[in-house]
């Protein structure tokens, strides 16, 4: 499955990032803790550089905590600060505003030592569509500063946002990259919410979700929708779904588009379960 969805603002967002960067010190990167290399721009390391970057993993307390502990130990290894966080609750916040501090404690110590006026530090925020990169500065703010909204591409200016007195953060809308060719990548993009539902095929999507979690965490599934057994067959469990939550249409025939919007939409806010797609084995 090859995903072509590169709307004009992700170009302009792209040449954003790069005329802005010079004005800041650390970048955030945020990804969905629970596909951390699908959510993975690959542009991103290429624009920003050298610049010094945190790893926020963030919806994590929708992801399976043990797989989590193995993506911050990976990240550690590989000299890279990771935390976990929820946006939405404000959990992991305070261990974000100490990582910031110290990541950018080089660049301060620096104007010290020239005699200069310490300025806040100057922070970007950068990711895909639909990550939480609203919620996390609404939180961070402690008001609501930047628009959200739970499908992609809500953000689409740029603003400087006062966090605190020491803390400055450049917002930017979300991007993605022009061509997305792994088929893998995708679809956990489209399990995930981070490319619109409008463009895909909803159907074909929750069959291919249904086929990873009978793999990955069955039991998941047949707790919620207490199945007895799961088939190897995707499309058979979705009938199986179907018919214990009532999608039937007339003549007794399937709703598979009703079965398809109840299990991404549970999957989405964590009602399957704490649920990751990607472990760094998949590295």
């Amino acid at each position: 499955m090859i995903i072509n969805w590169y709307p004009g603002h992700m170009k302009k967002t792209k040449e954003l990032i790069k005329d802005n960067l010079k004005l800041v010190d650390v970048v955030i990167e945020l990804l969905d803790a629970r596909i951390p290399i699908s959510s993975k721009n690959p542009d991103i390391d290429n624009i920003i550089g050298n610049k010094p970057k945190i790893i926020i993993l963030n919806k994590s307390d929708l992801s399976d905590s043990k797989v989590l502990n193995n993506w911050i130990e990976y990240y550690k290894k590989r000299g890279i600060k990771s935390i976990p966080i929820n946006s939405i609750t404000g959990e992991g916040m305070n261990n974000l505003i100490d990582a910031v501090k110290s990541a950018a404690k080089e660049k301060i110590d620096n104007m010290k030592s020239k005699g200069r006026k310490v300025r806040p530090i100057r922070v970007m925020i950068v990711g895909i569509p639909n990550v939480g990169k609203s919620s996390l500065i609404n939180k961070l703010a402690g008001k609501k500063t930047a628009k959200t909204g739970n499908k992609p591409g809500v953000t689409k200016g740029k603003q400087w946002i006062r966090i605190r007195k020491d803390l400055e953060l450049f917002d930017t809308p979300g991007i993605l990259w022009p061509k997305i060719e792994d088929e893998n990548v995708g679809l956990n993009l489209a399990f995930t919410g981070a490319i619109k539902d409008e463009i895909l095929d909803i159907d074909e999507i929750c069959v291919k979700l249904l086929e990873k979690l009978s793999i990955r965490y069955p039991e998941n599934l047949k707790n919620r929708y207490k199945l007895d057994k799961l088939e190897e067959d995707p499309v058979i469990n979705m009938e199986y779904i179907g018919k214990k939550r009532g999608c039937i249409k007339a003549g007794g025939i399937i709703d598979y588009s009703k079965v398809s919007k109840i299990v991404l939409d549970e999957f989405r806010k964590g009602i399957l379960g704490r649920i990751t797609l990607e472990s760094p084995e998949d590295m």
